[in-house]
């Protein structure tokens, strides 16, 4: 195997400036491009309609603007492309939504679905979604300093925010559309992210343990755990290319309504393995050392007291 012999603490410097490098474009990117938020995060007005007979992007389209509606580029969907799906920025009134439905119908021969969300209600669905992704990452670090301890606990949530700004940056760099189906996706990879980096650290605990009155180095930190990442690395690959495969095949076959579902988890698995292997394990590392000296220089000042 490739990373039979691999370092992967001794390398861990690269892997940092790897990601910190990535972080820094992604925050670039955010300012530049910002989010294409969803009327699910924004407000607006979404059409749905499922006509007999197939429909093109320039038709509806076409539809839309004679009524004097700008719109986001329809979404087809449907074996034969008879399902549309629109967009529209503006909440429509009350009045408007009457002249839409009547003019769909007049022209396709089915009344449309008309759905609206009110700034507010984008705004409380946002806060709503921040809320969720925090108190999930508060409750990962409860349970990982409970099962191990509270220093890996906050490895593994860094490592769980770098996977979610990694995908927050690809959504932004490709103007992908940021709904509830993205949070959804986000909070999916935390679940095979934090999966993977807890196996790993189940597997330093047990090392540690055989081998507790030997570590006293960061040498001996490193080795315990480049042993438990390379016992645990064919699980943790095994486990992403299984679902990768399910997700590719989603992609290419899959409704375009779950497509940036697909493209969320599929970034966010590649992501999140390398985050288990190279972020979370070298940083705890990195930090339980730090600690580990910290605590014989405290041991050490009452002894040169006395």
């Amino acid at each position: 195997m490739i990373f039979k012999n691999f370092d992967f603490v001794k390398h861990r410097n690269k892997f940092f400036t790897f990601s910190i490098v990535l972080s820094i474009l992604g925050i670039i990117s955010l300012f530049v491009f910002g989010l294409n938020l969803g009327i699910d995060f924004a407000s607006g007005t979404r059409v749905d309609l499922q006509a007999k007979h197939p429909l093109s992007i320039n038709k509806v389209t076409a539809e839309f603007e004679k009524m004097g509606f700008r719109t986001e580029r329809p979404v087809l969907s449907g074996q034969n492309h008879n399902i549309a799906s629109v967009t529209l920025r503006d909440v429509l009134s009350q009045k408007e939504e009457v002249k839409v439905k009547a003019d769909i119908k007049e022209k396709f021969g089915v009344e449309p679905n008309v759905s609206k969300v009110s700034p507010q209600i984008g705004r409380e669905l946002a806060k709503n979604a921040f809320w969720a992704v925090l108190i999930s990452s508060v409750f990962i670090i409860i349970y990982v300093w409970i099962r191990f301890e509270f220093l890996q606990g906050l490895a593994a949530v860094i490592a769980l925010l770098h996977d979610a700004f990694f995908i927050i940056t690809v959504f932004s760099l490709l103007h992908l559309e940021v709904n509830t189906v993205f949070i959804a996706a986000v909070l999916t990879i935390v679940g095979y992210s934090i999966n993977d980096t807890i196996v790993t650290f189940d597997r330093i605990r047990e090392n540690m343990r055989s081998r507790k009155k030997k570590v006293k180095t960061f040498e001996d930190l490193a080795d315990i755990i480049n042993t438990s990442i390379r016992q645990t690395l064919v699980r943790s690959i095994n486990t992403v290319v299984t679902v990768l495969i399910t997700v590719i095949a989603l992609l290419i076959f899959g409704s375009h309504e779950i497509w940036t579902f697909n493209v969320a988890i599929f970034v966010g698995l590649i992501c999140g393995v390398y985050s288990s292997i190279f972020i979370a394990s070298p940083l705890w590392a990195v930090m339980k050392f730090q600690y580990m000296k910290k605590e014989r220089k405290r041991k050490k000042l009452p002894q040169a007291q006395s």
